[in-house]
Parts: structure tokens; C-alpha cells; sequence
């Protein structure tokens, strides 16, 4: 037997090899990138695709892969994994990182699996005998989950309101069983088996659900969801990184035409003036202040949208006020809107920087500096009332908890028309369409983006920001890109809508 196995391990291997020989590598910001349609044909399969798909799925034989563009984390037989870099779509061309390969194909092939990052075809390390069994079955009724070495306890509670459903997560500190109760007409009841934690209160203010609150249960704990009206059956999910069980309770009635992939008239858009209240964002050394800026612009936006649009505009804060991050995306979300479009103005430590970029959501940034803008945008976070942060990472909260990149295509293409227009009218250094971690962003059930104007920390930039008639430049030249933006949805309106 000894010496049979290195020699199938050598097989096996050399199989991973065989998928990943004499593919050539797509050099993407000095990244190897392999096209997954090569990847799937080594494997005498096909890859479940299309240029504008948000997902791609790679089957064979009992085993899925599900890759999200612009995302890194991708999900193998319902695990999810990290990649080094993400999952991208050039002209057309799905492309994975290059390990990809060594880190994924054996766990679909029945070979050894390699360490992520490893060079491909090689094996990882073998598992020891006498290493740990799998945990044994769950009893009937409860849903197992690897069991912990420690004491689990609740973390956190979080809720979100999208236009169909409405989310609860419930982040625990280690995988834990759970069983969902029925109790009542107006109320669903989950028991967190072995769970420790105080009771605890969600505030909800949607359609559907009226409030979330936790109370003990000897051992156990109660999760105890409330209706507006009739009980409502929870779809329920586990996730792990971090682990978590995620409910989510369904309008009756809602279908399909309610997903990004449908296309109805465009009649809603959000205007979200970033920061307000006691946050007022970036200041500049002549005393601008961000929180102003935007406000006015927005209202400019506004004015012109509804003018010449004639689509309605709803502001997610009409004043100098403060709003939570999450608050503007599910007020977005309860509305209804169509489209999504927080506005901000950039600041940086060297006074030189200039430009405008807009960004959209992704698991991954584009580069520091987009990772950094994102970094100063959530921190806003901190300002929030504790409960509404305890222990948030917030990046993460954003990628554990999402919908929004079902609708990440259509926000690339939001991005992309509103950069142009801006960089066009505005005859301003253009510094791309980028993407990352937008906490604002990240709960949005409709196409997002976020415009970052112009440094007020460039002095010279500042001062033509506190001019009335460069702030109406820059409306207008937001309008445009919304103007072309909505061309193309009417088009795909009246595609859908077939010959009368």
C-alpha cells in the first residue's frame, strides 16, 4: 500500500496537470488569469455561462462550482472559498486566477487538494490517519453544524428590508444547530441549540416584519421574528466565514419580476447626500465642508432629474442631518427605487490629488487607493450608536449579508456612463470606474453607485466646488450620465415589452 499511494496521489495530480497544461495565462494588473471555458473543456464539461451573467456555474459529475464576477469568494458544493484575486469577465472572457486550477479542480476531480496559491498540480498534504471523523448525524428536526471546541454564543443580530423580503442574519461565534418553531399567527420562533448570550432586541421598521428580539431558554436560545400581519414562512440558509444563519421571509405573492434581471419603467431614483448631522465628511483648507457640498449638489440633481427626466427623486436625507449607513440603502429599498446614487466628495493627505471616480460594490478593490476611499466612506460607521456597530467589521458586513450583486452588472454600467459624462462635461482629470467595499452600497436591492465629485482637499479643486455655477457643471453632468443610462433601460423596456 505504501507504495501505491504516492503513486495515485502522483495520478491524481498529474490530472489536475492535465486541466491546467498549456493553458495560456490573461496577464490582468500583473495577475495570471486562466478563461474558465478552457479550464471547464480539460474537464470535459462546459461552463454555465454568458458575458453578461453575474454568476457562472462549472458542473461535473456531483460536484458545482459557482463563481461571482468581480467577487473572490466563490462557493464549491455549497463551501464557500477565497480566492486570491476575483473572478473577472474580459470581453466577454470569464477568467479565474491562475491557482485557481491547483486550488479548485481537485476538489471537483476527487484529487488531492492544494494549498490556495500553490503551483498548479501540486498535492496538498495528506491527512494523518487517525485524524478526526466527521461529526455525526443531527438528530431529526435539527440542522447540524460542526460542533465547537468553546462555549458558542450570539454575536450579533442584524436585519436588512430589500422591495420582496426581508433578512435577518444571525451571527453566532462558532457553527451551531438551530431548529426554526413555529408558535402563533404572528411570529416564528428559531431555537439556537446550546447558544449563550443576553436577551436582545432588533429594531425593524418594514412591510413585513415588526420587530426581532431574543430571550433565553434554559441551555438555548430563543430567536422570536414578528409579523406585520400574517406568519410567513423563513427561508433558511447557513453560512460560515463567519458563521451565521441567514432568514429570509418573502412578500406573499412576490415573483420573479422582482430580481434584477427584470425590467420594468424606470420611475424612482435615490439621491443619497453622503455624511450630514454630526458627520460632516471630508473638510477642506478653506473650511468646505463635504456634508454641505453634497446636499447642494444633490438638490441640483434633483431639480434637473425630475425636470427634464420626469422620474421621481427621493432624497435618502432632505437636510443637515445624520443617517446610518444602512438606513439610506433600506429607505432605497422600502421606496421602491429604481436606481441608487450616493453622492460624495473625495479627500486625500497629498493636496495634489484631483478628479473624479465613481465606484459600485464588489467583494474585492479595485486598488489601495479605492480600498482606502472605501476604508474613510465606512467609517462613518463609528458615529453610529454602538448597537448599531457592536463588533462590525464593516467590509465584511457588506459580503456576508448580500444581495446587491445581483444587480452588480447593472451597476458597472451605471458607473461607467455617469464616469463618462462626468469627465467629459467637466473637463477633470478622470480617474475611472473603480470598485469596493461600500458599506452604503451594500444593502442596495437596485443598481448603486457612488460618485466621489472632486477633492476638497485640493485647493484648487475646493475652490471651484464652492462655486455655484461649477456645482451646477456638475449636476448637469450627473444628469447626463442618468439620461444615458435611462435610454438604455427604456430600450431593454420596450425589447421586453415584444411587438403589440
Amino acid at each position: 500500500m505504501r507504495r501505491v499511494l504516492p503513486v495515485l496521489l502522483a495520478v491524481l495530480a498529474s490530472s489536475v496537470v492535465a486541466v491546467g497544461a498549456g493553458q495560456p495565462t490573461v496577464l490582468v494588473d500583473g495577475r495570471p488569469y486562466v478563461e474558465l471555458e478552457r479550464v471547464a473543456a480539460g474537464l470535459e464539461t462546459r461552463l454555465d455561462a454568458t458575458p453578461g451573467s453575474i454568476r457562472a456555474y462549472l458542473r461535473t459529475p456531483g460536484h458545482v462550482v459557482v463563481l461571482t464576477r468581480n467577487w473572490a469568494r466563490i462557493v464549491v458544493d455549497g463551501t464557500p472559498l477565497v480566492l486570491e484575486a476575483p473572478v473577472i469577465v474580459r470581453r466577454g472572457v470569464w477568467l479565474a486566477p491562475q491557482t485557481f486550477v491547483a486550488s479548485v479542480i481537485p476538489r471537483v476531480t476527487g484529487g488531492p487538494v492544494a494549498p490556495a496559491g500553490a503551483p498548479a498540480g501540486m498535492p496538498a498534504p495528506t491527512v494523518r490517519a487517525g485524524a478526526a471523523a466527521a461529526p455525526p448525524p443531527a438528530p431529526p428536526g435539527i440542522v447540524a453544524q460542526a460542533p465547537s471546541s468553546s462555549e458558542v454564543t450570539l454575536e450579533e443580530i442584524r436585519h436588512r428590508s430589500y422591495p420582496s423580503f426581508s433578512r435577518v442574519v444571525i451571527e453566532t461565534s462558532a457553527p451551531a444547530p438551530y431548529r426554526v418553531e413555529r408558535r402563533g399567527g404572528r411570529e416564528a420562533v428559531i431555537r439556537l441549540v446550546g447558544v449563550g448570550g443576553e436577551p436582545r432586541g432588533e429594531e425593524v421598521r418594514d412591510s413585513l416584519l415588526d420587530g426581532v428580539r431574543v430571550e433565553r431558554a434554559g441551555a438555548d436560545l430563543l430567536v422570536r421574528v414578528a409579523f406585520q400581519g400574517a406568519a410567513l414562512e423563513p427561508r433558511a440558509s447557513t453560512l460560515a466565514d463567519p458563521p451565521r444563519l441567514v432568514l429570509d421571509f418573502t412578500a406573499p405573492g412576490s415573483d420573479t419580476r422582482e430580481r434584477a434581471g427584470a425590467v420594468g419603467p424606470l420611475r424612482t431614483i435615490v439621491i443619497d447626500a453622503g455624511h450630514g448631522g454630526h458627520d460632516s465628511g471630508a473638510t477642506g483648507p478653506g473650511g468646505l465642508m463635504e456634508k454641505d457640498l453634497v446636499l447642494d449638489v444633490a438638490r441640483r440633481v434633483a431639480r434637473l432629474i425630475e425636470g427634464e427626466l420626469r422620474v421621481r427623486v427621493l432624497f435618502s436625507r432632505d437636510g443637515d442631518h445624520f443617517v446610518t449607513l444602512r438606513d439610506r440603502t433600506s429607505f432605497a429599498n422600502r421606496e421602491r427605487a429604481d436606481l441608487f446614487v450616493s453622492i460624495h466628495a473625495n479627500a486625500h493627505r497629498e493636496a495634489a490629488n484631483e478628479g473624479v471616480e465613481t465606484y459600485f460594490l464588489s467583494s474585492e478593490a479595485t486598488d489601495n487607493a479605492a480600498r482606502q476611499v472605501a476604508a474613510a466612506e465606512n467609517s462613518v460607521v463609528q458615529l453610529e450608536k454602538p448597537a448599531s456597530r457592536a463588533r462590525m467589521d464593516v467590509v465584511k458586513a457588506i459580503l456576508w449579508d448580500l444581495a446587491q450583486s445581483e444587480f452588480q452588472a447593472e451597476s458597472s454600467k451605471l458607473a461607467e456612463v455617469v464616469q463618462d459624462s462626468m469627465t467629459r462635461a467637466l473637463r477633470i482629470p478622470n480617474r475611472g470606474v473603480k470598485q469596493a467595499g461600500f458599506y452604503v452600497l451594500g444593502g442596495a436591492a437596485m443598481p448603486a453607485v457612488l460618485i466621489e465629485i472632486g477633492f476638497v482637499t485640493n485647493p484648487r479643486e475646493e475652490r471651484r466646488l464652492k462655486e455655484s455655477r461649477y456645482r451646477d457643471d456638475i449636476a448637469r453632468a450627473i444628469l447626463a450620465g442618468l439620461a444615458e443610462y435611462k435610454r438604455h433601460w427604456d430600450q431593454r423596456v420596450r425589447v421586453s415589452a415584444g411587438p403589440r
